[in-house]
């Protein structure tokens, strides 16, 4: 991502502090009919927002996280997580905050709390990633800044991108390939074909392949 990008995303229209709701999106969000909500506004129980020009109600999503009881944007968090995959890449991890540091006060984003798991990818029970999804899930964290996409899961990134985005967390991608270990994805391969190859046989010598791939790649680094 860009920094331009990172501005915009932080600072810009897109950002979740701007997002609106129609009567019957907020409705649908909070489980109410359209009616309820005229009523709540006339009774000033829950007042809508009215458009300067159309005169339309809108909901703000403060009002949303208010209402479900969560933070509200100047409550959230924003929170910089780091991963490495065994405790021999400590060095690695260690860059990986360093890197975030430096872009974070770049684009003046100040960082509410610091996470960092040592563990694969592949596992989704690292402590600090259960953790960071509990938060998300409750509404308190407004932007989660990595700085490549592996580096918070090795599949399936497109899946927790649209759960945070439901939960109106904003993710900031920095796609530095260099702190995104080439031997941490051979070994996660490798993980996966050893499990495979317990069920089909035929599929141990692609482990073997990918072995040799493990150990080119160690003596490249030394």
């Amino acid at each position: 991502m860009s920094r331009s990008s990172f501005r915009e995303a932080v600072h810009g229209e897109s950002a979740y502090m701007k997002i609106t709701y129609s009567p019957k999106e907020f409705g649908e969000l909070i489980g109410r009919s359209t009616i309820t909500l005229q009523r709540w506004d006339r009774e000033g129980q829950l007042h809508a927002h009215r458009s300067p020009v159309s005169n339309r109600r809108f909901y703000t999503h403060d009002q949303y996280l208010q209402y479900m009881g969560l933070k509200t944007e100047a409550e959230r968090l924003n929170i910089a997580y780091t991963r490495v995959s065994g405790a021999a890449q400590k060095p690695d991890l260690v860059n990986q905050i360093k890197a975030l540091e430096q872009f974070c006060t770049e684009q003046a984003l100040q960082v509410n709390e610091w996470m960092q798991d040592i563990g694969s990818g592949l596992n989704y029970k690292r402590k600090q990633f259960i953790r960071l999804f509990e938060l998300v899930e409750q509404g308190r964290v407004k932007t989660l800044v990595i700085a490549h996409r592996d580096r918070l899961v090795r599949f399936g990134f497109e899946w927790f991108e649209a759960f945070c985005e439901r939960h109106g967390t904003k993710i900031i991608v920095m796609n530095n390939e260099k702190l995104s270990p080439e031997k941490e994805m051979v070994e996660d391969l490798i993980a996966i074909v050893t499990i495979f190859s317990a069920r089909f046989h035929g599929l141990r010598s692609y482990k073997r392949t990918l072995e040799k791939a493990v150990e080119h790649a160690d003596k490249q680094e030394n």
